[in-house]
C-alpha cells in the first residue's frame, strides 16, 4: 500500500523544495502544510527537534526531519531510484550532497546581506563553491544535462533550489559570476527547466522570495522596490 505523505514547509524554503523535487520526480502525490514561522504550532515543534522545516509526515503517524534524510528515505522506499546503482557512484553523489550546505551558504549569505558593503564582501565568495562544482561536472565524463548524465538524481534535487535562488538574486543585482562557469551554468539551466523542479514550488515563488527580502529588511529589497516602481512607471 502506498504511504500518505504530508510535507511541512515555509512558503519559500529551499530545503523543503529539495524534498518536494524528489516527490515530484517520483510522481508521488503529497499534501503540503505551510507553517507560520512566527507562530509555529505545538504539534510541529513536537516532531521537529530544530523547529525547522522540512518535516515529512508519513501516514499521519511517523515524522522525518532534515531534507537529506527525507530524500534518502524516499529514494529507498519509492520507485524509481534516483541514486546511481553503482556503489562508488552512489557514494560520490552522497559526498556531493554533503557539500550542499557550503554551496547554499555562500548564496544565502550574499542574498540576505544587510548592507551594500556586506553584499560586496560576500558575493565574491560564491566563486569558490561554484568552482568546486564546475570541477566536479568536468570530471563526470558525460554530456549531461544532469549531474550523472541523462538521469535526474538526488544530487540534482539537492542543488536545484539554491541555483534557483542564485538566479533570483542575479536578476535583481547581476553578479557576473555563474557566467564564468559554463558547465555549472548549463547544469543550472537544465535543472530550472526540469519538470520536477518547476512543479516543486508555489507558482509565484520568485515574487514570494522577493517579498521575503522586504519582510526581513535585507539590502537587496531596495532593488525589488525599484523593479516594481519601474514596471508601474512603464504601465
Amino acid at each position: 500500500m502506498t504511504s500518505r505523505f504530508m510535507l511541512c514547509s515555509f512558503k519559500t524554503c529551499p530545503w523543503v523544495q529539495r524534498a518536494a523535487i524528489v516527490l515530484r520526480a517520483k510522481e508521488v502525490p503529497y499534501e503540503i502544510t505551510y507553517i507560520d514561522r512566527d507562530n509555529r504550532p505545538a504539534w510541529f515543534l513536537a516532531v521537529s527537534p530544530h523547529s525547522k522545516v522540512p518535516v515529512l509526515m508519513i501516514d499521519g503517524k511517523e515524522a522525518l526531519f532534515e531534507s537529506n534524510a527525507i530524500a534518502e528515505y524516499l529514494d529507498e522506499t519509492v520507485a524509481p531510484r534516483l541514486h546511481p546503482e553503482d556503489p562508488l557512484a552512489r557514494a560520490r553523489n552522497r559526498a556531493w550532497t554533503d557539500f550542499v550546505p557550503t554551496f547554499a551558504g555562500a548564496i544565502s549569505n550574499t542574498a540576505y546581506a544587510d548592507s551594500e558593503e556586506e553584499f560586496a564582501a560576500r558575493a565574491p565568495r560564491i566563486s569558490g563553491p561554484f568552482g568546486k562544482l564546475e570541477e566536479a561536472l568536468g570530471r563526470r565524463g558525460n554530456a549531461g544535462p544532469y549531474f550523472n548524465g541523462a538521469k535526474f538524481s538526488l544530487v540534482d534535487a539537492a542543488y536545484a533550489p539554491f541555483l534557483q535562488r542564485y538566479t533570483f538574486m542575479d536578476r535583481l543585482r547581476p553578479l557576473g559570476i555563474i557566467e564564468r562557469f559554463p558547465l555549472l551554468s548549463a547544469w543550472r539551466d537544465a535543472l530550472l527547466a526540469a519538470p520536477a523542479v518547476r512543479a516543486s514550488t508555489v507558482a509565484d515563488i520568485e515574487d514570494a522570495w522577493q517579498e521575503n527580502l522586504i519582510l526581513r529588511k535585507r539590502w537587496l529589497a531596495k532593488f525589488v522596490r525599484q523593479r516594481v516602481a519601474g514596471v508601474a512607471a512603464a504601465g
